[in-house]
C-alpha cells in the first residue's frame, strides 16, 4: 500500500463495498447533521463522501478541520441507502466509514 493512499477519491466504486481503504486529500466541504458529520474528501481524481460517528477515533479533532485542510483517513467502504445514493458524483453510490 502506499503511504497516503491505497485508492483516490474518485476511484471507488459499489464493487469497493467492504473494503477497508486509506484516501487522503483535501476537506472539500464539511456538513455537521447533529453528531454526525459528512465530509467531502477532493482529491486531483475526484470526490468521496466520509462519515464520521461521535464513537470514531478522532472525531474531535476531525470537528475542527477547516475547509482545504490536507487529511489522510482509513476506513471501510460502504454502500450508500438508495435514498441518498448521488446520480451526479461517480462515487456517489459508496461512503467511507
Amino acid at each position: 500500500m502506499h503511504a497516503y493512499r491505497s485508492h483516490t477519491c474518485g476511484a471507488l466504486r459499489l464493487t469497493d463495498a467492504g473494503a477497508n481503504v486509506r484516501l487522503s486529500g483535501w476537506v472539500h466541504r464539511k456538513r455537521d447533521h447533529g453528531g454526525l458529520l459528512f465530509i467531502d474528501l477532493r482529491d486531483h481524481y475526484g470526490l468521496t463522501q466520509l462519515v464520521l460517528h461521535p464513537e470514531t477515533p478522532g472525531f474531535e479533532a476531525v470537528e475542527r478541520l477547516r475547509a482545504e485542510s490536507v487529511i489522510r483517513v482509513d476506513g471501510e467502504v460502504v454502500a450508500r441507502e438508495g435514498s441518498v445514493v448521488n446520480p451526479n458524483l461517480p462515487t456517489g453510490e459508496i461512503e467511507l466509514r
